[in-house]
């Protein structure tokens, strides 16, 4: 029998033309004037406009921070969060992709605790997280398919010091996930947030601390991104394919609460900064190649993601063979996405590897389903670069 834990997320509309119900939901959590919390591909795209709209259409003031950034500096946070307090403001809504979202979450914890967001940092050796029993209204609408920021109760952000990308707790109050905040994304965009869900599920389901959630969220939206990223990437205005991503991204979110993320995001954390990588490039760069790694420890898990992402393997797969199958789905799935290559950011492979040191030192290794040594992470980096 399995012993888990799993925590259930926060309430979620998901449906196409929710958004415009978002000034009626703060009316309901009480809410008289509220930030707005977004960035300027956002701005351009004409979304967050309508989203005011609707919100001022409820008789709510508004406040605007149209300055979130990619991987959010904790100066953009705290630079929020002191607008947010200078106004008087009774509630958050975050609008755009993950960083935007984590944005507004970090805005959120400083509306209840003093600044700066450094201080809430979830790390042993530094004091408790801020106090989440007061925090006010928080409502996100991700524009993007990928880091189901919409159901974590947490958000990243840059350590501008130490040059490091850390965690802090903050709960969503509501999600509202429309696809049709979605149909103007790039097809870059579409397949980089794609692939950061799809690191997600896998990590979720070959986790040495499963629990009874992960493989079936997991597995499922596997299935969903590799029907529907290519109908996405091809046809930005596809809705059903925009539905299926958007429920893709927000149950891989929820099958990783709990065996939390490894290999793969723990790579991405440091190269991403260090390069300055989309997400979702940094964090599944080495996707197959780790998928070869741990084949041996988890054939079945495994051959479990291959097959919902269409692969084909006998019952008598060896687990070098069911590495290489779903190593090779993966990057069927990359190259059909046009998923730009590490050398394509990276100049060499020496500037990559040189983050080895570093990516050793990230905390969520010990959820690897195999011990990984830095010959190991050297291995795994050189063949993704080379791949």
């Amino acid at each position: 029998m399995m012993f888990s834990t799993w925590s259930s997320p926060n309430p979620v509309l998901y449906g196409t033309g929710f958004s415009k119900s978002t000034g009626k939901q703060l009316k309901k959590l009480g809410c008289k004037k509220v930030i707005i919390v977004y960035d300027q591909g956002i701005k351009a795209a004409g979304v967050s406009d309508k989203i005011i709209g609707y919100i001022k259409n409820a008789g709510i003031d508004v406040v605007e921070y149209d300055g979130a950034l990619s991987d959010p500096p904790d100066w953009s946070i705290n630079e929020a969060g002191n607008l947010a307090r200078s106004e008087n403001v009774d509630g958050v809504v975050g609008i755009g992709g993950g960083s935007a979202l984590d944005t507004a979450k970090g805005v959120d914890i400083l509306l209840s605790n003093e600044p700066p967001i450094n201080r809430y940092f979830a790390k042993p050796s530094l004091p408790p997280a801020g106090d989440i029993s007061s925090l006010k209204p928080l409502i996100v609408l991700p524009t993007t398919a990928g880091t189901g920021s919409e159901v974590t109760p947490g958000g990243a952000v840059t350590d501008t010091e130490n040059n490091t990308k850390e965690n802090f707790v903050c709960p969503v109050t509501l999600g509202i996930i429309d696809p049709e905040l979605t149909v103007s994304l790039p097809p870059s965009v579409t397949a980089f947030t794609a692939f950061d869900a799809l690191s997600h599920s896998i990590e979720a389901i070959v986790s040495n601390e499963p629990n009874a959630f992960s493989e079936l969220f997991g597995s499922q939206a596997i299935t969903l991104i590799g029907k529907y990223l290519p109908i996405a990437v091809r046809d930005g205005g596809n809705i059903e394919a925009r539905e299926s991503l958007l429920l893709a991204a927000t149950m891989a979110s929820m099958s990783i609460l709990g065996p939390y993320c490894n290999i793969p995001h723990d790579v991405g954390a440091v190269i991403g900064i260090e390069h300055h990588l989309p997400h979702g490039i940094a964090v599944s760069s080495a996707l197959p190649e780790v998928l070869r790694f741990i084949a041996s420890c988890v054939p079945d898990k495994v051959k479990l993601i291959a097959r919902c992402l269409g692969a084909e393997l006998s019952e008598s797969a060896s687990p070098d063979e069911i590495g290489e199958i779903a190593g090779s789905a993966v990057r069927n799935l990359m190259d059909e996405a046009k998923l730009p290559k590490l050398r394509t950011f990276i100049k060499t492979k020496e500037e990559l590897l040189a983050c080895v040191p570093k990516i050793m030192e990230t905390q969520n290794f010990h959820f690897s389903p195999r011990a990984v040594t830095r010959a190991d992470i050297r291995d795994i980096l050189s063949t993704a670069y080379d791949t």
